[in-house]
């Protein structure tokens, strides 16, 4: 397994360090430090670590608000480290796309379950996010397959079967998915009848 890689940041050069220590000790790299949220978001964007760890009140731009600019870039999981625990914090943070929430002072034995609960949330959003995009592809495919389908059976008079065959045959005989090729034959039926 590779060694875990994270960017850490906090107005407070003392927690940075101690951070810093924690983590090397439980065998963690930090790969970048920042001192407030714009340059946390720089480094994650430039270093692209694992999980970003960060301190919720910063100068420029704070932790939750650079949590939500990692989150929509799909950068990197946030864990959010804060003296703070109020309700509405916490619901910033959850709109934001925060993974994980650890309140100071924590300790060092403290870290590890955070940081892997983190990352493992973060990869079950991916995987889900995978599989909508498959699902909706899918779906798309099968509409455009509909299509062409409808047009072989008006032009050539075919039946159902016979056009989804048709399709199938010169998928593969041209080594193109059935996608494209039914891509094709609606292409080729709007050029001939001039309808788009």
């Amino acid at each position: 397994m590779h060694k875990l890689r994270v960017v850490i940041a906090d107005d407070e050069p003392i927690i940075l360090l101690d951070l810093r220590q924690m983590l090397e000790e439980i065998g963690i790299s930090v790969v970048g430090e920042a001192s407030d949220g714009k340059q946390a978001v720089e480094k994650v964007r430039q270093l692209k670590p694992d999980l970003a760890i960060l301190d919720v009140k910063m100068p420029e731009m704070d932790g939750i608000e650079s949590a939500r600019v990692l989150a929509s870039e799909r950068l990197a999981p946030v864990l959010l480290l804060t003296a703070y625990s109020d309700t509405e914090l916490v619901q910033r943070a959850k709109q934001a796309g925060v993974y994980g929430y650890l309140v100071k002072p924590f300790k060092q034995a403290d870290l590890m379950p955070a940081i892997e609960i983190a990352l493992s949330r973060y990869q079950e959003a991916r995987e889900l996010e995978q599989q909508v995009e498959d699902l909706q592809d899918t779906l798309e495919t099968r509409k455009i397959i509909e299509r062409a389908k409808g047009i072989l059976m008006d032009t050539y008079g075919l039946r159902e079967q016979e056009a989804y065959r048709r399709i199938q045959v010169q998928s593969m005989n041209t080594r193109k998915s059935m996608r494209e090729i039914a891509e094709a034959i609606i292409i080729a039926h709007t050029i001939q009848s001039g309808n788009p």
